[in-house]
């Protein structure tokens, strides 16, 4: 079998350097590939394989629920759009989200896109299968209220209009009904635009040409038919427009037998018969000509596709040994797409907010693991000053998707980060928030009593604190009245009783992210009780870290050093093989969910005790993990070997993923660090 592989690897290998060294023009090259793909598919070589769990390692899975909530879920909230809007966000839309007797026959009787979506299993650690939906449930396309809460919703996050697919094949149509219901109501008041799905309908959900369900008939009288049938959608005063002219995009124009005979057909048509001239664009899944050689006008990008990333599924820890997908990094697709050049001819920007489509393709899916709203939100920001820059008349960005839950591209909100996604969106249309430009102390409490000394440490350091304190639901009353009688103005957030002062943190960290803030302390009332030390541990950390002589410093440095990360307490950053044992699972679990290099455990280091100052940012490869809090451990008085203890581990080796560094409190206030000796507060791990 080996031998097998690595001969059709090298087979392969031979006929893509020829066929990319061979020129040719691009529509010739697309149409070349396509019908390789459609005829040889068996010749692609098997994709690597990921990594058995051995031994008596136990699985890093959710066993209490499905789409549990993660760190950085975030509720339906109101928000300010800018008044005129730097550009226009056409999110693509997908119909197929109610029964049609045709997928009753195909597919068996009642099934709808969510079938698919329900019957998903994560295949690797951390894969966040099965996606379900949040606040708009699992909805039904035939009621009409559907579509009106999902344009309501789009509008208030920025969505500027949906392109629907639309689904002809040789003059019948299929998934029409939501279409018609919004033709018929013009109370559905955002725009559409359609993008013809001309591709054989097959049941590997690909368009290629194996076990086709309904195919495709391209023909002159064919491309009559379909502009007659769609004026009156081009018609309608609601329909998206550039230029005043209607657009109606293609999704492989390569499939068709002349698609510059197509477009004058079209334009033809449209000129007689009371539409006037029309845009038209081609969606990038599978072309990449230049649209005005096949007379189009512009070309829309449509990632991931026609994208090329190297797999990561060697790395990742399998939970089903029988899985055979492709596991890449969304990041390094986000990246590529931001520092490409402009083509040569118009094109629209496209940006994705992930993709998988496990569900569709049960343990042979194509996963983009390491997707966030954040770095969708970058990646929006990027295209609109794009779009801005190209078609300053009317810039457009197009998201690939609103809805395509089975692909898992969805900006629509879920069970595991609600809003997230359509928050990102709204971010990206408007100007970066302006943070408050105190640094702030993020202090967890579980003994109420605790607070006063932290409080006076605060108060004594001489720095204006922004002030946030984290405690659970039993702390509560009594963490609050201590705070009232403190006099202390406080931002006060309840969590469970889960992950220690670790995971309350984590929440709060991501929303000083999301905030701009740039300083941050973190303190936690240390007091173990297995432990007859714990107060001269948090002393002396609160000295090291917040004595007058060095906090406003401290502040300034962080202020004047864009790329400092961490700092710590002299004598505090000990090495992590010192500590390794009970971790060393959740730690490298973490780090493959993180899409961080593993730990060089002989010379990395974390920093103990848990109290540090810090720039957010420095966190984000772990923050845009987006970790689900029931992972976390209840709180049971565990000494060591929690996904807490493991965070705690991780914190360095994320900044300096994200090209932060750390130093001590000594370092970097010109002193010298003590002298390496044994660490009074931990006992080393045999």
């Amino acid at each position: 079998m080996f031998v097998r592989q690595l001969a059709k690897r090298c087979l392969f290998t031979v006929l893509r350097t020829g066929f990319r060294l061979t020129p040719m023009p691009a529509t010739t090259r697309d149409r070349l590939r396509q019908r390789f793909l459609d005829r040889h598919a068996d010749l692609l070589p098997a994709s690597p394989r990921g990594q058995q769990v051995s031994g008596c390692r136990v699985e890093h899975r959710l066993r209490t629920c499905a789409g549990a909530r993660a760190i950085g879920f975030v509720p339906h909230r109101g928000g300010d759009l800018p008044t005129a809007l730097p550009a226009t966000v056409v999110a693509f839309y997908l119909p197929q989200f109610h029964p049609i007797p045709e997928n009753d026959a195909w597919w068996g009787e009642g099934f709808t896109e969510w079938h698919n979506v329900t019957r998903a299993l994560p295949q690797f650690e951390g894969h966040a299968q099965p996606c379900l939906p949040g606040e708009l449930g699992f909805y039904d396309l035939r009621q009409p209220d559907t579509m009106r809460r999902q344009m309501t919703l789009a509008r208030e996050y920025g969505i500027g209009a949906f392109c629907s697919y639309f689904y002809w094949f040789a003059g019948k149509t299929l998934l029409e009904q939501p279409l018609q219901q919004w033709l018929a109501d013009p109370t559905l008041e955002l725009p559409l635009c359609l993008c013809w799905a001309n591709e054989n309908w097959s049941r590997r959900w690909d368009g290629r040409a194996e076990d086709i369900l309904i195919g495709q008939q391209h023909s002159a009288a064919d491309d009559l038919a379909f502009i007659a049938h769609v004026a009156r959608y081009l018609a309608d005063p609601r329909y998206l427009r550039i230029d005043g002219k209607p657009l109606l995009l293609v999704y492989r124009p390569g499939l068709l037998p002349d698609a510059k005979a197509t477009a004058e057909r079209w334009r033809a048509w449209c000129r007689n018969n009371g539409i006037g001239e029309i845009q038209l664009g081609y969606v990038q899944s599978f072309d990449r000509a230049d649209p005005r050689t096949i007379g189009f006008d512009a070309a829309i990008e449509f990632p991931p596709n026609n994208t090329t990333l190297e797999p990561i599924t060697a790395r990742q820890q399998l939970l089903n040994p029988a899985y055979h997908g492709d596991v890449h990094d969304w990041r390094e697709l986000a990246r590529q797409a931001i520092a490409q050049a402009d083509p040569a001819y118009p094109r629209y920007p496209g940006v994705n907010p992930g993709w998988d489509n496990e569900p569709r393709r049960s343990g042979r899916g194509r996963v983009l693991a390491h997707a966030s709203p954040r770095g969708y939100r970058d990646w929006l920001r990027h295209a609109v000053t794009v779009a801005q820059r190209r078609f300053p008349q009317q810039p457009l960005v197009f998201v690939n998707a609103w809805n395509e839950w089975a692909e898992g591209a969805v900006l629509e909100p879920d069970s595991r980060l609600g809003h997230a996604w359509l928050e990102a969106t709204r971010a990206a249309l408007q100007p970066a928030p302006s943070p408050d430009p105190r640094p702030c102390a993020v202090i967890h409490i579980w003994y109420p009593e605790l607070l006063d000394e932290l409080v006076a440490a605060l108060r004594q350091s001489g720095v204006d604190w922004r002030v946030v304190i984290t405690t659970a639901d039993e702390r509560e009353h009594a963490v609050r009245a201590q705070a009232r009688q403190l006099g202390l103005d406080a931002e006060i957030e309840v969590f469970e009783n889960r992950g220690r002062d670790i995971l309350p943190f984590l929440h709060v960290a991501n929303r000083l992210l999301d905030e701009g803030v740039t300083t941050v302390l973190k303190l936690h009332g240390k007091r173990s009780s297995h432990r007859q030390d714990g107060e001269i541990w948090r002393r002396e950390l609160l000295d090291r870290l917040l004595a007058p002589e060095r906090a406003s410093r401290i502040v300034a440095a962080f202020r004047d050093d864009a790329r400092l990360g961490l700092v710590h307490a002299e004598g505090h950053l000990q090495p992590l093989d010192y500590y390794w044992g009970a971790n060393q699972d959740n730690l490298d679990y973490l780090t493959r969910r993180l899409g961080i290099a593993a730990p060089q455990v002989q010379s990395d280091n974390f920093i103990a005790g848990s109290m540090f100052w810090l720039r957010p940012a420095a966190l984000r490869p772990l923050l845009d993990a987006h970790l689900e809090s029931a992972g976390f451990e209840a709180e049971a008085g565990q000494l060591d070997g929690t996904l807490a203890h493991a965070v705690e581990r991780v914190f360095c080796l994320a900044a300096r993923h994200g090209g932060f560094v750390a130093a001590s409190a000594t370092n970097l206030l010109g002193m010298s660090d003590p002298p390496a000796g044994t660490y009074p507060f931990a006992r080393r791990s045999n």
